[in-house]
């Protein structure tokens, strides 16, 4: 039996639920019974069933003797459905092999809670996978606040705009239709006063097949200086104006079920969270064009005056995307 290669098909089922479980995390799973697949699900949305509950109704009186394949720990409390613990064993399941284990204190345990029971357990298989594609769930659990991912589009000189403020359209189509997928994965997109004031941005996601929730969108705007005629004023989307700062913004939206937050703008917003150390991820869209010396850095703010002091990033990926490239960033510090 190839375990890694059905955790892999229960990794790509999870996938399905990206853009539309959260604050729950993602979770694929899929029922073996001799070496043929016979049922499959995956977590679409909190309070829907969870993916192990959707594939044991698929396999039916098969799942009994069977190996159920699952990305995350099946958890072994009862909230909004029941436990999957007790799914699992009242289908007769022989074997559970789970990726990671579940770090949600009110969920963990389901490893121990089959064992007991005498069932086989098997724990990290395809771990690192599990845990990258469960990076938004497992930050928010391990720091009590949303996952911050920084996006910000620039020149090759590190320009987010030309002098006179212009930077429609910096990047090309691709880039912009990826800036929507980010969108589309966040629960809240950030951006300053400043950028609202600049380019009256909608702040939604437009891809053409997208018909999942709009993300909440919130301005930084302590100064009140966005008025009521802004295209973030309408009915489109939830709107948030955060008078505050980043200490009292992350836990305000916390309460708001908002696990993951896109930052968009500009260089203060961007600069504001890399400074405070609360950015998880930066996606830079870098375009082949130089600005000079005039045009808006992508950082604003006090920084460190010695190369020495300054903070470095991670390089996870650089992905070419039409005339632009993609770079996917971490800090330092992050596992």
């Amino acid at each position: 039996m190839d375990d890694e290669a059905y955790m892999g098909r229960a990794l790509a089922l999870a996938e399905r639920g990206r853009r539309t479980v959260s604050p729950n995390p993602l979770v694929g799973c899929v029922i073996v019974a001799d070496a043929t697949i016979v049922g499959e699900g995956h977590h679409a949305r909190a309070g829907q069933p969870h993916a192990e509950v959707v594939a044991l109704r698929a396999a039916g009186a098969r799942a009994a003797g069977a190996t159920a394949y699952v990305t995350l720990e099946p958890c072994d409390h009862r909230g909004r459905t029941g436990p999957c613990t007790e799914a699992l064993l009242a289908a007769g399941v022989a074997r559970v092999v789970a990726a990671i284990r579940d770090p949600f204190p009110a969920a963990a345990g389901g490893a121990e809670h089959l064992r007991t029971a005498g069932v086989t357990v098997d724990l990290g298989v395809c771990g690192d996978a599990a845990r990258r594609q469960n990076e938004v769930f497992l930050t928010a659990v391990a720091t009590g606040r949303p996952f911050v991912v920084v996006k910000a589009a620039v020149s090759l000189d590190g320009r987010t705009a030309a002098a006179d403020g212009s930077s429609r359209w910096l990047t090309g189509a691709a880039a912009r239709e990826r800036a929507h997928a980010l969108r589309a994965e966040a629960d809240a997109v950030v951006v300053g006063s400043g950028t609202v004031l600049a380019d009256d941005p909608a702040l939604t996601c437009r891809l053409p097949d997208y018909d999942g929730p709009q993300p909440l969108r919130v301005v930084l705007d302590r100064r009140g200086r966005v008025g009521p005629s802004a295209r973030v004023r309408d009915a489109a989307a939830p709107t948030l104006v955060h008078r505050g700062d980043l200490d009292t913004l992350l836990p305000a939206l916390w309460s708001r079920d908002v696990r993951s937050v896109l930052v968009e703008g500009g260089p203060h917003a961007a600069g504001a969270f890399l400074r405070a150390g609360l950015c998880d991820k930066l996606v830079v869209h870098v375009a082949p064009v130089l600005l000079g010396e005039r045009g808006l850095p992508l950082v604003a703010g006090d920084w460190p005056a010695t190369l020495a002091a300054a903070p470095r990033l991670r390089l996870d990926a650089a992905e070419p995307l039409g005339d632009d490239t993609v770079l996917t960033l971490y800090p330092r510090a992050a596992a």
